[in-house]
């Protein structure tokens, strides 16, 4: 038997450790407040490298539906946060209602990040000479996948634990775009690896609260994981078919 002075100090010393890890503690009620300030800081740190020189002030100008595009994702972020915070601070309703001004952004931006790919392709090909058609393969499983999970997020919305981590995979996948404004990591095609770095965060709440790694997580990821590497690959291998295909998507 331990000591009373041992148990008196390892009981507040558990319980402490309760409250900040254990359900209800300050893991399970700040988490996905905490990480959608995250995704905002990932954003804003990595488009702030690039969007006055290739946006702003870019020359020549860039297409108004990019403008229109960056609304819609800069939107899409600021959706995130705030439904965050509606949950943490219980206003479900609000949050319920809201969700499906989410919903209607959510299928605008699959429609736009796809057209877009195609209209920005051209641009690079023919405006600045820089072609690189096989990229179409990032932005287009960007946004199949995105679509995929904001579509599954709203099917299981009455199940906040699907509906949430869901929502969390989907806006997750969206963050390459800002981590491939790193040079280094565009270079060396890791903004996929950065991406999962974020997932994983997901995870280590549910290990850490739950004490196991939700279901959702254990089937997306790996299926995520997979898509990304089917995506570098037709970017960086750039097979005949794939590569004849985007040309003929771009007309170039």
């Amino acid at each position: 038997m331990a000591p009373a002075s041992q148990s008196a100090v390892a009981h507040p010393v558990s319980r402490r450790l309760s409250q900040i890890i254990g359900r209800g503690g300050l893991v399970d009620r700040y988490f996905y407040f905490f990480l959608s300030l995250v995704v905002a800081g990932i954003v804003v740190a990595g488009f702030s490298r690039t969007v006055d020189r290739f946006l702003i002030h870019a020359a020549p100008p860039r297409p108004v539906l990019l403008w229109i595009h960056g609304a819609a994702f800069s939107g899409w972020v600021v959706f995130f946060i705030l439904q965050s915070a509606l949950v943490r601070v219980r206003k479900v309703r609000v949050h319920r209602t809201l969700g499906w001004f989410g919903a209607v952004l959510g299928a605008m931006m699959v429609t736009l990040g796809s057209v877009i790919a195609v209209v920005m392709g051209r641009f690079d090909a023919l405006q600045l000479h820089q072609p690189d058609p096989a990229f179409l393969s990032v932005p287009f499983f960007d946004m199949a996948a995105f679509g995929t999970l904001v579509g599954l997020a709203i099917v299981w919305r009455g199940k906040p634990d699907l509906h949430r981590r869901f929502l969390v995979l989907a806006t997750c996948g969206l963050l390459d775009a800002a981590f491939g404004r790193f040079d280094y990591l565009f270079n060396h095609s890791l903004f996929f690896v950065c991406v999962d770095a974020v997932m994983l965060l997901g995870v280590a709440r549910d290990l850490l609260v739950d004490r196991r790694v939700h279901k959702i997580y254990l089937y997306a990821i790996p299926a995520l994981v997979i898509g990304q590497n089917l995506a570098i690959y037709l970017w960086r291998g750039a097979p005949g078919w794939w590569l004849s295909t985007c040309k003929e998507t771009l007309g170039v």
